[in-house]
């Protein structure tokens, strides 16, 4: 028999989301394990999406997107981060925003060049850096305040460092960078070629009346970085897998050589949906009240239990730690709650390469409320 060669990413398994919704399907668990909403999006963008379809807008779009959603996307940026691209030429419509950061890395990694990247990590980073020949450098921000701290992030930097990752707000911890980590930043990067890809796929779901510090709003940033976002986040409708990636011109030349061999374009009628209902700020500027209320109503319902609730200041994620409870690993504990408790969670430790556990739990409050109110009924009893 011929013995096959591995493939690239041989050492890599079933993402541990995919793991705990199986598990959760086998044991007819509530589903507060991977990130997406079990409710309906609007009706008004779903009409825009059965317009342009029976319109007939079924075919290729353009490389780099539609002109219409791509100006929507750069009036967005502008008047809520106050940072101007040019539509044509320094936003790229992906598919989702998994695409736009595969792209990124594809693009601009080559062999032994050194990425920086902050766990808990969602998890495509490393895999992608791997695949390319990169070489991932971790810096590891714990439980329970998972602050940087930049001094230490300072020692990982070398001439070969090619890249630096950031993701804000972050998945799974919730926390949110602030003004004083941009400025970290910039004075890390000053004076080097280090490029910053920041996923910023949560910035419109931000608590407690703080604000998302993206990017785009620092000069010295803005011009090395590629900045990634996601209409699954942003409408309710992760399984359309629509994204988006602003760069200044040069960084998006390179990024569009690999995008046009990766997917080429993205969904024509769906593109031409969106910019539609994106004329109307309230579809997003909602938002963080919106999943304030899911987070609030989930927090209190928990504030009576074993659990000790973390800080939650963005996403649709709420971390927990469970040592009250349980003196299990993580992995073994939330295991233990789909099976007997009816609850899926994802572990932390599957945020870190090293498998760090400090016995805490992420679970997902994108959901109906009689969803949340079945989990807390569950959740309580322990």
């Amino acid at each position: 028999m011929i013995q096959l060669p591995l493939s690239k990413l041989s050492n890599v398994g079933t993402t541990i989301f995919s793991q705990m919704t199986q598990l959760a399907n086998e044991n007819e668990a509530i589903n507060l394990s991977q990130g997406f909403p079990d409710f309906m999006p609007d009706s008004e963008l779903l009409n825009h999406v059965d317009h342009f379809i029976k319109k007939g807008f079924n075919q290729y779009a353009p490389l780099g997107g539609m002109i219409g959603l791509k100006e929507e996307i750069a009036r967005k940026i502008e008047n809520s981060h106050q940072a101007i691209y040019h539509p044509d030429s320094e936003i790229t419509i992906t598919a989702g925003g998994t695409q736009a950061i595969f792209t990124a890395i594809a693009s601009f990694i080559k062999k032994d060049d050194e990425v920086i990247i902050f766990e808990p990590a969602y998890d495509c980073y490393e895999p992608t850096v791997d695949l390319f020949g990169g070489i991932v450098k971790r810096f590891e921000m714990k439980a329970p305040d998972y602050e940087i701290n930049w001094a230490e992030v300072k020692n990982l930097v070398s001439e070969k460092t090619r890249m630096i990752i950031l993701n804000n707000p972050n998945n799974p911890s919730g926390k949110i960078l602030k003004e004083h980590d941009l400025q970290e930043l910039i004075e890390l990067v000053k004076g080097t070629s280090i490029l910053i890809l920041s996923d910023e796929v949560y910035e419109n779901i931000v608590f407690d009346g703080k604000q998302h510090v993206s990017i785009c709003r620092y000069p010295e940033l803005k011009e090395r970085s590629l900045l990634v976002a996601s209409f699954g986040k942003l409408f309710h409708v992760t399984g359309w897998k629509v994204g988006y990636c602003a760069a200044p011109k040069g960084l998006t030349e390179e990024f569009r050589k690999v995008h046009q061999f990766n997917v080429f374009c993205v969904n024509t009628p769906i593109q031409l949906a969106l910019a539609e209902y994106m004329k109307n700020d309230e579809h997003y500027t909602y938002l963080s009240q919106f999943f304030q209320e899911k987070r609030d109503f989930l927090r209190k319902g928990l504030a009576g239990s074993s659990f000790e609730l973390l800080d939650c200041e963005g996403t649709y994620f709420q971390a927990v730690k469970y040592d009250k409870i349980s003196d299990k690993n993580d992995f073994d504990f939330a295991s233990e709650l789909t099976i007997h408790h009816k609850v899926a969670s994802v572990p932390f430790s599957s945020f870190y390469k090293n498998k760090l556990n400090e016995n805490v739990i992420r679970l997902c409050f994108a959901k109906k409320q009689e969803t949340l109110e079945k989990a807390l009924e569950n959740l309580s009893k322990l």
